[in-house]
């Protein structure tokens, strides 16, 4: 017997994440570990929970998420943009809400490259006149 699961992929800057959401008691699952384990920032936990209190269905599955690459803030925004893509599989009825909501758009923000003759993207040597 197989169990029956909803999948969505997020991205966030480098970061992207597998999220697979079944019928369950609310088990938050992210790389083998609780999501209050792998994101103990209060607000990484807001964020990735946010798809769930939008539709107010907070507990009603298990989530299980794969996420790579990047640093925290970008997994963060990966997994709730995977979870909006995931929910909305599951319901197709539930795309205006997670569109209001914002959590359907990917985020396409990355890091500006360094240029030539700079020290960073932007940052310029300082200017000597002698």
């Amino acid at each position: 017997m197989s169990v029956q699961y909803y999948e969505g992929i997020g991205r966030r800057k480098t970061s992207s994440a597998r999220v697979r959401i079944m019928t369950g008691n609310g088990q938050y699952i992210i790389n083998g570990k609780q999501a209050e384990a792998y994101f103990p920032r209060i607000g990484d936990m807001e964020k990735i929970t946010a798809p769930l209190r939008a539709i107010e269905m907070e507990g009603r599955f298990d989530i299980s998420v794969k996420v790579r690459g990047g640093g925290i803030t970008g997994q963060s925004g990966a997994v709730c943009h995977g979870l909006a893509r995931a929910l909305v599989e599951m319901d197709p009825e539930l795309r205006p809400v997670m569109r209001a909501g914002g959590f359907l758009t990917r985020d396409s923000r990355m890091k500006e490259r360094k240029k030539p003759g700079l020290k960073r993207a932007r940052k310029a040597p300082t200017y000597t006149k002698r």
